[in-house]
């Protein structure tokens, strides 16, 4: 009220002024105020002219902060200006006015200024905005102002609506809302693209104009990015949170590839055809193609059929050259299917006059050519005779020695005749013998494995398995002699184990190349393979002790307060899983549980198995036992499934599970080259009889589960490991394996008849049970004093692989130098929990898994972190998966156990080329830094 009536006592003087001027007292009336202020006229009486004309009029303004405002005011002519705010009069002392004359038209131009205050302004309160008019006199009259309005100007901090993050299929429409801070004035809305303004001018695909949205017609991939809306007026910018913006490609099938030819070239095989997930390949996180990858059908080709010659021609006509010839042609059968021409002579000629045409003999060279070779017929039919009385009497002597020349002879029936006691005939003993000769065979035998486990008898040697077949190659060699100790020098052939990461078992490393004797002492015996431990949310590893079966649960699989107790154990009775026609059991029956255990993520389970890996040979297929004692196919390892996932290593499966239970490889040959890897092994001992030394030869699958099993067997019995043992290639051919003994010292030793070879059905071998087979040979010294035994042992597949093991060594236990047999260090922590158990420590883990699951415009996700680790199949199965980088390096710790090869994940990752910063250690503690890169040199 006071503010008010300052202001609307107007100018006084002006008004008695006027009064006085025009003669007009009646007028003193007309206008009055109350007792604190005056209002001024609305109009003044004047003289003729013109009514103010406003040049510049008051503009609606905005108070930012505490800065006051200045509104203007311009007119002509104008005797007076004065400002009306909200309807009442600005007092005169608060305008500033400018007087100026117009030189054209002469007339007086008035300006006014007045200042408003931010405080003005927040102290009326009133139905509308703060407001402000010009009021201008002339002579005429007055003229008034528009009105400006005066407001205080913000923006608040809070986006009304943030944009939101999306993930778009390529071609899709991308709409990205935005609602700016209230504020006044009214904010502007800006686009930012990875802090990049965006301006739709430039780019018809995209339009910003529409109330504030971010509108992408089509996305293309150069639209992902990272994206921000901008609010700013007079007073502040305000920026939204940051909207990802992911614009994927799901994958694409190519076009089927043409049908492969049939891989059988006889009978019954398949063909198979594939594609490839790269039409398009998935991208920043699109769904890998569906279904799957190769096909495959059976096909029957037509057996190739080798000709064969028909019966020859009469003889022709006697020529005038003393010849007759006759003929036959390859037409019973004519080869068909790509089969073998005949071999030999179309046409044959003689002469025809029984020699009395002959006239090539003419010279004496000729008559002397033909006598030597009759010479010569005459000598090979008397040294053959020789030979033939020679070997008939040494034959009295009983011993049956094979050497070499066996392999290159073929087996021959012998009939045995007793031994003679106190035989005068044995060789000089300072003959030394020559074992530096030696020639390489491979191949492995077999027997059925008895099972009482006992040493075979020599009556049980004299009794062979009805459906064996024993034959017996009688030879002689001469140059060796006996001493009172006998000591053989001979080249020891060297060897190694397959290399995998389920090897049980190291190199043997012979000492001064002395005998190969096996320290078993570390080999548990126990009747019962099986692992328990507790686990909770940490997760941990299971291992059988040198069997190569373990058990990976990754961390946070179980839930967090709960744990359970976990075992695994291999099925050492009889499985009752049998295979069906030439199917074959890979490996052991692995059962691990219990069985109501439930994961959040797929625990590692790995087999051994003795295939040798080619899929254009074997179909292995996972199956696992139901609860009704049936077995059922979880699937095969070339399916694409996303249920479970089988990596095939050289010599173990890596399966990734989401239930507990008993699982089995089983394996389908698809073709005659199909190879199952058998290890062979030979160990020895001393029998009951003091001069009898007993052999035994074990051929058993190529896995840690099978050795271990032979190994305490043996240590039961006595018995030392004389040679490393070889690897024999047996492959699915129908053709029998065969067993002998070579180079046997004479009149050291001798073996018992019947033993000297041996061999095992295809059948037997192939479609046996797990359970190792074995022969046993049984060697007699001539005196005690022979305490060294040195000879071979040939294992062989007819038409296959055959390998020879070198054995020397001596028959005493105090001069037997023993060589310690290594295991892995598993046999020592069957069990680790919590973070021991993986190699990859966890805070590297999880920020491994937060750069590659997060999809990335480059494709450098976990797509290429699987391929790196050559994971290139079936990828599918990560893609159901939360966190696939995540399954992936659990499946990393599964191949990488023994070994812990962080330099090859270290690698990898260089590849990608996803790191950053240098981590100089892997320690199994914290990693305080931010960034992260894997050095080869430390590790990771």
């Amino acid at each position: 009220m006071g503010r008010g009536a300052a202001r609307s006592r107007g100018p006084p003087r002006l008004e008695w002024w006027l009064l006085l001027l025009l003669g007009l007292c009646g007028w003193t009336a007309a206008l009055r105020g109350n007792d604190n202020s005056e209002a001024l006229p609305e109009s003044i009486p004047s003289a003729p002219g013109t009514l103010p004309h406003f040049m510049e009029e008051p503009d609606d303004a905005y108070i930012i902060k505490s800065n006051p405002i200045v509104l203007r005011c311009k007119a002509m002519p104008a005797m007076q200006i004065f400002f009306k705010c909200n309807g009442e009069w600005v007092h005169q002392n608060e305008h500033v006015s400018e007087e100026s004359m117009d030189e054209t038209t002469g007339l007086k131009v008035r300006e006014v200024f007045i200042n408003v205050t931010r405080q003005q302004v927040e102290d009326f309160h009133g139905p509308e905005d703060y407001w402000c008019q010009c009021v201008a006199w002339s002579h005429l009259g007055t003229s008034k102002s528009r009105k400006a309005s005066v407001r205080i100007a913000y923006l608040r901090k809070n986006f009304e609506q943030d944009p939101q993050g999306k993930e778009v299929p390529i071609e899709g429409m991308i709409v990205l809302h935005c609602r700016p801070p209230e504020g006044v004035p009214a904010a502007e809305v800006e686009w930012l693209k990875n802090e990049e303004p965006i301006d739709s001018n430039l780019d018809e695909n995209i339009d910003t104009r529409a109330d504030h949205n971010l509108i992408i017609r089509q996305a293309r991939l150069s639209d992902s990015g990272n994206y921000t809306c901008m609010a700013a007026n007079i007073v502040a910018k305000r920026r939204s949170m940051s909207a990802t913006v992911v614009v994927y490609v799901n994958g694409g099938w190519s076009s089927w590839t043409e049908w492969s030819n049939c891989n059988a070239r006889c009978g019954r095989g398949w063909q198979k055809r594939s594609r490839t997930c790269t039409n398009p390949a998935p991208l920043n996180g699109g769904a890998f193609c569906e279904g799957m990858s190769v096909q495959k059908i059976t096909c029957t080709s037509l057996c190739p059929v080798d000709g064969s010659w028909e019966v020859w021609s009469e003889w022709s006509v006697c020529s005038p050259e003393c010849e007759h010839l006759r003929v036959r042609e390859c037409i019973a059968p004519p080869p068909r299917n790509g089969g073998k021409y005949c071999e030999g002579m179309s046409q044959e000629s003689e002469n025809c006059t029984e020699g009395l045409c002959i006239q090539d003999i003419e010279t004496a060279s000729d008559i002397a050519l033909y006598s030597g070779l009759g010479a010569a017929v005459i000598a090979v039919a008397v040294l053959v005779v020789g030979v033939t009385l020679y070997r008939r009497s040494q034959s009295e002597y009983g011993v049956d020695v094979i050497d070499s020349s066996a392999l290159t002879g073929g087996f021959q029936t012998f009939n045995f005749k007793t031994v003679r006691q106190g035989n005068s005939l044995l060789l000089n003993s300072s003959m030394q013998p020559d074992l530096t000769v030696s020639r390489t065979y491979s191949g492995p035998i077999c027997l059925q494995d008895p099972m009482d486990k006992e040493l075979m008898t020599e009556s049980s040697l004299f009794n062979p398995l009805s459906d064996i077949k024993v034959k017996v190659q009688s030879s002689f060699m001469v140059s060796l002699g006996v001493t009172e100790r006998g000591e053989y020098h001979g080249k020891v052939h060297s060897g190694t184990f397959p290399h995998g990461n389920n090897r049980a078992f190291g190199t043997i490393q012979a000492r001064n190349k002395a005998t190969y004797i096996q320290n078993l002492s570390s080999i548990s015996t126990t009747s019962e393979l099986k692992t328990t431990a507790i686990f909770g949310h940490l997760g941990g590893r299971l291992v059988v002790p040198n069997t190569g079966v373990s058990l990976l649960i990754p961390h946070g699989a179980i839930p967090e307060e709960s744990s359970w107790e976990i075992y695994l154990a291999i099925t050492q009775k009889e499985s009752s899983l049998q295979p069906e026609g030439p199917d074959v059991l890979l490996g052991p029956e692995v059962t691990c549980g219990p069985s109501e255990v439930a994961v959040s993520t797929p625990f590692a389970l790995t087999i051994p198995h003795c295939a040798q890996v080619n899929s254009e040979h074997w179909n292995i297929h996972l199956k696992k036992r139901t609860q009704q004692g049936k077995w059922e196919e979880v699937m095969s390892v070339e399916e694409e499934t996303t249920s479970c996932y089988c990596l095939l290593d050289p010599y173990a499966c890596h399966i990734l599970l989401n239930s507990f239970g008993t699982y089995a490889l089983i394996g389908e040959p698809i073709s005659d080259c199909a190879v199952r890897q058998l290890k062979v092994a030979v160990f020895g001992c001393l029998s009951c009889n003091s001069l009898d030394y007993n052999l035994r030869v074990y051929c058993m699958d190529n896995t840690p589960y099978a050795f271990q099993e032979v190994v305490s067997d043996e240590r039961l019995q006595g018995g030392q490991l004389l040679e490393e043992p070889k690897l024999l290639h047996f492959k699915g051919n129908t053709f029998s394996l065969q067993i002998s003994v070579l180079d046997i010292p004479p009149f050291l030793w001798r073996i018992k008849p019947f033993t000297a070879c041996q061999e095992v059905p295809f059948s037997r071998v192939w479609c046996s049970s797990p359970k190792p087979l074995h022969c046993a040979f049984s060697l007699e010294r001539y005196s005690p004093a022979t305490t060294q035994l040195a000879c071979k042992v040939c294992v062989r597949q007819v038409k296959g692989h055959e390998q020879i093991l070198q054995i020397q060594t001596s028959i005493l236990e105090n001069e037997r130098e023993t060589i310690t047999f290594f295991a892995h260090d598993d046999s020592n922590f069957p069990a680790q929990m919590g973070p021991k158990a993986f190699k990859i420590p966890y805070s590297i883990r999880q920020r491994i898994c937060a750069t590659f699951d997060t999809p990335n415009a480059k494709g450098k996700d976990w797509q290429m972190l699987a391929q790196k680790n050559s994971i290139n199949r079936n990828l599918s199965y990560f893609a159901t998966q939360s966190s696939p980088s995540a399954v992936i390096l659990d499946l990393w710790e599964a191949r990488h156990q023994h070994d812990g090869d962080l330099d090859s994940l270290a690698c990898a990752l260089e590849e990608i080329g996803r790191t950053h910063s240098k981590i100089s250690d892997i320690t199994e503690t914290e990693v305080e830094e931010p960034d992260f890169n894997y050095s080869r040199q430390n590790g990771l």
